[in-house]
């Protein structure tokens, strides 16, 4: 067996949880990550462009930077991905290569004359998005610059969000569109809620820059436990889920929401995976008697809660059983079912009642749009990504385990989210592409050392380096110490 000793100039201590922990967290995590931990430049250049959004027309077709750029870089990333220069090919890769091959058949079956403009701009976002995560984020050093990013960009728009909440002014929109032949999204014209107007930032719509910042706020708060700070961590936290609730959005606070109620379970429980098996049950159990004692389904009472009016609750359930009839077919309301293809951009059977034609729901417009192989194949791979990385355990790396469960916990908030949003362009992308860069966790060596204090300039690890051997040795008493000392991150 392996066996890593470490040598620190003084005992180790990583007492503390996620509201606990010591200032030196990031000397502790130093002894065993030799990289600088930089993002690269072409990740960077993505996150500014799905957070500016610079557009500009092409002949009919609507070009925008982030279209631009993956318009570019898809082909040649997904090539690489097929060949294996990203490591092992996955189902996960090949389930969504085979959603955009079924997304335009569906659409050359229902809207030939639109099958380039549309399955071309959702093929970039989506498999780009994905493909660029993959490729560029291939190890916990990328990641943790990642979640840093996502921290510096969230709160370099907390002053925009400020302003605009208070004066009804998207700055960030109101700027790109005094620059010479650039165009942008619409401003957002929707009613007040809680006296404040509703933050979109740079994006097509205030829920997606909720979606934004609630990515940002597990990854802070968790994954970078180690990294930063307490104090700043904790204040960049707050200031993360404030910016979230500006977009006033309830898809956007419920996975906040989410978010914190697992964080809250994994502080107060033992670590161990008993704890997860137990909410899950709690989950069932509550399901079983809300179905029993409700005369409501369990999914009309979880729109009613995860709103902010009973009447946008009472839409979104209408929305969902509408929908749903026009996927399989409903004799009651005359629709015939379109199971295979979908209706592609047709419009959908709803009430007469019912003007508008969003369908807020993610997940139920993939079935609608591109027919239930269309939906499996997309829900699929994101159920076995989320699971696969939920599975891995990484017992003996405290940094790898925190980050693991932040992924997750944004991802189990996000998959509620969706079914109350619907996302499409940037925010579409940037979904798929923070999945595709959480999919190292399923091949990462989960052997790497515990981390430790900053060693010693004697020490062969002072330089971010481990000494390993294959044979055991009787530790010295500073060794013991240290040892006596350690205790596993309780998340």
């Amino acid at each position: 067996m392996t066996i890593a000793h470490h040598m620190p100039r003084q005992p180790a201590n990583l007492s503390g949880g996620l509201s606990g922990g010591q200032s030196g967290g990031r000397a502790k995590a130093a002894a065993f990550v030799a990289s600088t931990g930089r993002l690269p430049p072409l990740v960077w250049l993505y996150l500014l462009a799905v957070i500016l959004p610079a557009g500009f027309n092409v002949g009919p077709l609507a070009m925008t930077g982030l279209r631009v750029m993956l318009l570019v870089m898809t082909v040649p990333l997904l090539v690489r991905l097929v060949m294996g220069h990203y490591g092992k090919v996955m189902i996960i890769d090949m389930l969504f290569i085979v959603h955009i091959i079924w997304a335009t058949l569906a659409m050359a079956v229902n809207n030939p004359d639109r099958v380039i403009e549309n399955i071309g701009a959702a093929a970039i976002e989506f498999l780009g998005g994905y493909v660029v995560g993959r490729a560029y984020i291939r190890n916990m050093e990328d990641f943790r610059a990642l979640c840093r990013a996502l921290m510096i960009l969230v709160l370099f728009s907390a002053p925009f969000a400020l302003v605009e909440t208070l004066t009804g002014r998207p700055i960030l929109l109101e700027a790109l569109r005094k620059l010479p032949g650039i165009n942008t999204v619409a401003f957002n014209t929707q009613d007040k809620r809680f006296n404040l107007e509703r933050v979109q930032f740079g994006f097509a719509h205030p829920i997606h820059y909720g979606l934004f910042c609630s990515v940002a706020f597990s990854m802070v708060y968790v994954g970078l436990k180690d990294w930063i700070g307490n104090a700043w961590r904790i204040i960049a936290s707050i200031v993360i889920a404030g910016c979230g609730f500006l977009a006033l959005s309830s898809g956007a606070l419920l996975a906040i929401f989410l978010q914190i109620g697992l964080i809250a379970w994994a502080t107060i429980f033992t670590p161990g995976k008993a704890r997860w098996w137990l909410l899950v049950g709690l989950f069932a159990l509550a399901y079983v008697v809300i179905d029993i004692l409700s005369n409501r389904t369990p999914l009309q009472i979880f729109m009613s809660y995860a709103t902010f009016s009973a009447h946008t609750a009472y839409w979104r359930s209408i929305i969902f059983e509408w929908g749903v009839a026009n996927v399989i077919g409903s004799t009651e309301k005359g629709i015939i079912g379109s199971p295979l293809f979908g209706i592609g951009l047709k419009e959908w059977v709803r009430p007469y009642y019912m003007y508008s034609g969003s369908m807020d729901n993610f997940w139920l417009v993939m079935a609608v749009r591109y027919g239930i192989p269309g939906f499996a194949t997309v829900t699929l791979g994101y159920i076995l990504g989320v699971a696969r990385i939920m599975r891995r355990d990484f017992n003996g790396n405290s940094a790898l385990t925190q980050f693991r469960l932040a992924w997750v916990f944004t991802f189990l908030g996000l998959s509620f989210t969706l079914c109350t949003v619907h996302v499409w362009t940037s925010i579409y992308s940037f979904v798929f592409f923070f999945f595709g860069a959480g999919m190292w966790f399923i091949t990462v060596d989960a052997k790497a050392p515990e981390d430790t204090d900053e060693p010693a300039a004697s020490d062969p690890a002072a330089s971010g380096r481990i000494r390993y051997t294959r044979f055991a040795q009787k530790p010295g008493p500073a060794a013991s110490q240290s040892r006596r000392s350690v205790r596993r991150t309780p998340i």
